[in-house]
């Protein structure tokens, strides 16, 4: 045992002599940029290794990653990578399991781990994290809802008075996933970060449920109108026009700007639901080269990154909610942190497999037409769904 730690512990101070890591990110904003140079400083000067930043465009940072790291041409490691291309890099060997390196991962948001987590094994460190969540006018909702009953009476008050209630756009499957699990649906069955692709849940009686609930939020309810974008409730919530918006982090820059009074909260256990309101989680996180090096060095710079600490400094930097517990708590009078925090630890991660490609396209065509008329026949729209996904998969 004793020799097993010492060993850990080697492993985590570094190699022998100063090692030269190259580091990739597709951050633009300049804040964020920023903030990683200054990580890259502090590490340098602290470790005495070197740190070289390059800059890659989002959109090429995963291909070029697996195209070069096998011959030994990529970066040591990358900050950061979208959780749902785990799969596809791990399935390529590209990317180191960070488990021997980590000895405590009590401060991480579980969900940020689990989104993390690929075939039972942890493959990168998270940074940060993103789900939607209902954000209220305080003008229009002066208390958050936190009962189906409220959350409708507050709606249907708000209408009354000439306003709108509630919008969102509804025919999104990434937005009404919320519904989904809390009724019982799922995309991929999820046993302790393995997804068995042959038992999908789009099609199951909890998933019929939750898209009947978004056919009745329009015609039933009547507060989703026919046409409404994201951009457009968005642009009536700004316009202090809309009690409720159901959105993401993504938003909040705008409504600040537009001087709204607002509150963050979780949406409401839906009529009929057995569970909780459980929204899609996205979190990008830092992962280290297989193929590298200067490993122990690597998962060096990344822990310091994702400390609670560095992510306070990248919050300040870019508004991103953190996945470290103890930086939520530093910024906890923070209303986006706060409220987005509490939404992302209670959600669901996105399904982290190559697999997933298959299932955006039939699961929103059928999401779309299951809200285009009242009433339609949603088990029937959703076995066609999910038979498509099937076929895409095989």
């Amino acid at each position: 045992m004793k020799r097993a730690l010492s060993i850990l512990t080697l492993a985590l101070l570094g190699q022998a002599g100063a090692a030269t890591l190259t580091l990739w990110t597709h951050y633009e904003p300049a804040g964020e940029v920023n903030w990683v140079r200054q990580q890259a400083a502090a590490f340098e000067k602290k470790t005495g290794h070197k740190v070289q930043v390059v800059s890659v465009p989002f959109g090429d940072i995963t291909d070029k990653f697996i195209q070069s790291a096998p011959k030994g041409q990529g970066p040591d490691l990358i900050a950061t990578q979208p959780h749902d291309r785990l799969g596809q890099m791990a399935a390529a060997g590209v990317i180191e399991p960070m488990d021997r390196y980590v000895t405590s991962k009590a401060d991480y948001d579980k969900t940020a781990l689990s989104a993390f987590t690929y075939r039972g094994k942890l493959m990168g460190l998270p940074l940060f994290a993103e789900a939607v969540a209902l954000v209220y006018n305080k003008k229009l909702v002066p208390k958050a809802p936190t009962t189906w009953a409220e959350f409708l009476a507050a709606a249907q008050a708000a209408q009354k008075a000439g306003n709108l209630g509630y919008a969102t756009q509804i025919d999104e499957p990434y937005r009404s996933y919320g519904f989904v699990s809390a009724y019982g649906g799922y995309v991929f069955k999820n046993s302790g970060g393995t997804f068995n692709t042959g038992d999908i849940g789009l099609n199951n009686a909890g998933t019929v449920k939750a898209l009947g609930f978004l056919n009745d939020l329009r015609y039933k309810y009547n507060l989703v109108p026919e046409g409404v974008s994201a951009e457009a409730a968005r642009s009536a919530f700004i316009a202090g026009r809309l009690a409720m918006l159901y959105t993401g982090p993504w938003d909040m820059g705008d409504i600040k700007k537009a001087g709204i009074n607002y509150g963050i909260t979780a949406f409401p256990t839906p009529p009929g639901a057995t569970g909780k309101w459980s929204p899609f989680v996205g979190v990008q996180g830092i992962v280290v080269n297989a193929y590298s090096k200067n490993k122990a060095a690597a998962v060096q710079l990344a822990r310091q990154m994702t400390s609670g600490d560095a992510q306070v400094a990248f919050n300040r930097a870019g508004g991103r909610i953190p996945t470290s517990l103890s930086a939520r708590t530093k910024l906890k009078a923070d209303p986006i942190v706060a409220g987005f925090g509490r939404a992302i630890s209670q959600g669901t991660p996105m399904p982290n497999i190559p697999e997933m490609g298959a299932v955006w396209g039939p699961w929103g065509a059928a999401t779309a037409q299951g809200v285009q008329k009242a009433g339609p026949n949603y088990k029937q729209i959703l076995d066609k769904a999910v038979a498509e996904i099937k076929s895409n998969i095989k």
